[in-house]
């Protein structure tokens, strides 16, 4: 008798126990997925953004930007993405997105061969059209429609022109890249290099690191120690300015230097109102998403067909500090 009551206990709590365990995935699956795309009747298309920078000041403006199209053209618009550049789950949801089967996908462009091969092979099979936006890849790669955002060649002679103003016709200027050196950031290197290349007394330096606090510190150590005599230093990748910066003034006084970057970081526009440096590129993120999301759907209704593979630039400008007071 005891062990029959054993017995059905012991069962009972088994399966108690197994439908506890499939709740429990369930949940889990559910927090990191995307949420369901809303399939509206009234929506003319189902779009979707996605970036690896969610939550951050020049993100939540592409994202502005691009709903208040959305809404204007009665386009249905989510906005996915990733905090920290999760590049594993940056993929993941843009494989959702081509498996949901969305009329159309505007993403910040990833040079890497995964993200090709979605948005080449995959993305194409199901018909669906590319925007790249902020972020650039080669078309001949990804296959996109077409990319909005900043001329990043443009941007970088920008630098460059001001960079001589400041410092003159003779020095020695460091390029603080990113190792992984993708294809905006190699853009904004040819467009600095296009300039200083003219002035056969300007010595450049081209430095990549990770993008590891403690990386970029050591990397900046080193080149000091190398060049004693630097004059100015560019982070052709802003999520490297910070730490550079802070380096550079551990080491000595900020001000003997020229320091310039780009604003597509959160602390860059305060280390130029502190003086820490001396112009930065503004670019113009809400009309990035406004125009991505125009372009999209008059591709979809056929009304501009093809897209200018070159892209659409948007608007850049130089941030000086007196700029930002």
């Amino acid at each position: 008798m005891h062990k029959t009551i054993s017995l059905a206990l012991g069962t009972i709590c088994a399966v108690f126990l197994f439908f506890t365990m499939i709740s429990a995935i369930r949940f889990v699956q559910s927090a990191w997925q995307p949420p369901e795309l809303q399939n509206r009747a009234e929506d003319r298309y189902r779009l979707v953004l996605i970036t690896q920078d969610l939550g951050t000041p020049f993100w939540n403006k592409v994202g502005e930007g691009a709903q208040a199209q959305a809404d204007k053209l009665g386009a249905n618009l989510e906005v996915w993405g990733t905090y920290g550049e999760d590049r594993e789950d940056f993929l993941k949801q843009l494989e959702i997105a081509i498996d949901s089967k969305v009329d159309g996908i505007i993403v910040q462009g990833m040079d890497e061969d995964e993200f090709d091969n979605l948005t080449k092979v995959k993305a194409a099979f199901y018909g669906i059209p590319i925007i790249t936006v902020a972020s650039d890849v080669p078309m001949s790669d990804s296959m996109r429609k077409t990319y909005v955002g900043s001329d990043v060649f443009a941007a970088g002679r920008m630098i460059a022109e001001r960079l001589v103003k400041d410092m003159g016709r003779t020095g020695t200027v460091v390029l603080m890249g990113d190792s992984r050196e993708e294809y905006d950031q190699h853009q904004r290197v040819l467009g600095v290099r296009s300039v200083l290349g003219a002035y056969p007394n300007i010595h450049v330096e081209y430095v990549t690191t990770s993008n590891e606090e403690q990386q970029i510190a050591a990397a900046t150590q080193d080149v000091m120690n190398r060049f004693p005599d630097v004059n100015a230093f560019i982070s052709v990748d802003a999520n490297l300015t910070t730490a550079m910066v802070q380096e550079i003034g551990r080491r000595s006084q900020i001000e003997p230097y020229d320091l310039y970057s780009f604003d597509d970081n959160p602390g860059i526009l305060q280390l130029l109102r502190q003086g820490k440096l001396d112009a930065v590129v503004e670019q113009a993120p809400e009309e990035m998403g406004r125009l991505g999301v125009q372009l999209m759907t008059q591709w979809l209704d056929g009304k501009t067909v093809p897209l200018d593979p070159e892209g659409y630039p948007t608007p850049i400008r130089l941030l000086k500090t007196e700029d930002v007071q």
